[in-house]
């Protein structure tokens, strides 16, 4: 069984199916992280070479089953996972954590291009909590100040401000403490869902301040559950 990874459901799922009987797992990370939380079993880390790639990766290895647990907004792994295993008739589930609940305060946009565009009448001092990946986005924004968290520098241009290096779970009092002393206006957020990261959007409520949250890209139709209880349950469907 292939597990394409990078998340906390990632790691778990490993680790409890690694019990189950003849069942050989691995994981494939996309290997950006530098200091990785590796899970249990066989590890792979680094891209597959598009669609093609995956197919032949997965014919190699003789995969069985494939578990899409990769984040939210991972879109394109989770579209080449989807057409690969079409492609050599094997089953595929997909592990979605739901997402955040809408609140009042929020400003909910498509891209974080959508979110970038508003923020110059929004606020002067942004909390930037997208990772490192698409921080240019927001490089051209000169006359704004960001607080970037990412857990490993950024390897792109990136606008004005302070890089905060740390890895989630953040407690909604470490969350407060960095927006007082930062003398945060507003936050910018993808919408991950999960337990990990949702204190700085309670530490946002509690201070008043607006979020910027970029909505989820389309992902591939099929099989999803919510939690790795539910992943467990249909692997030992499909032994």
């Amino acid at each position: 069984m292939l597990i394409l990874g990078g998340t906390t459901e990632a790691t778990q799922l490993a680790t409890q199916a690694a019990k189950i009987p003849s069942l050989e797992v691995i994981s494939s990370l996309a290997g950006r992280t530098q200091q990785p939380i590796n899970p249990t079993g066989t590890v792979r880390s680094g891209g597959f070479g598009g669609v093609e790639g995956l197919v032949h990766y997965l014919q190699d290895q003789q995969i069985d089953l494939l578990i899409d647990a990769t984040h939210p907004f991972a879109a394109q792994i989770s579209w080449n996972a989807a057409t690969a295993v079409d492609r050599v008739s094997i089953p595929r589930l997909s592990i979605v954590r739901p997402a955040w609940e809408s609140e009042p305060h929020w400003i909910e946009v498509e891209s974080n291009e959508a979110a970038a565009a508003i923020l110059p009448n929004l606020a002067q001092r942004i909390f930037l909590t997208i990772g490192r990946q698409e921080l240019s986005t927001f490089a051209h924004l000169t006359d704004l100040w960001f607080l970037m968290r990412m857990i490993d520098p950024p390897k792109t241009v990136i606008p004005p401000g302070e890089v905060l290096l740390a890895r989630a779970p953040f407690s909604v009092e470490q969350e407060r403490a960095w927006m007082q002393h930062y003398q945060i206006q507003a936050i910018v957020s993808k919408n991950s869902g999960g337990d990990a990261t949702v204190s700085k959007l309670i530490a946002a409520r509690e201070l008043n301040l607006p979020v910027v949250m970029v909505q989820r890209p389309p992902m591939p139709d099929g099989k999803t559950v919510s939690d790795v209880e539910l992943a467990l349950l249909w692997i030992n469907q499909h032994l």
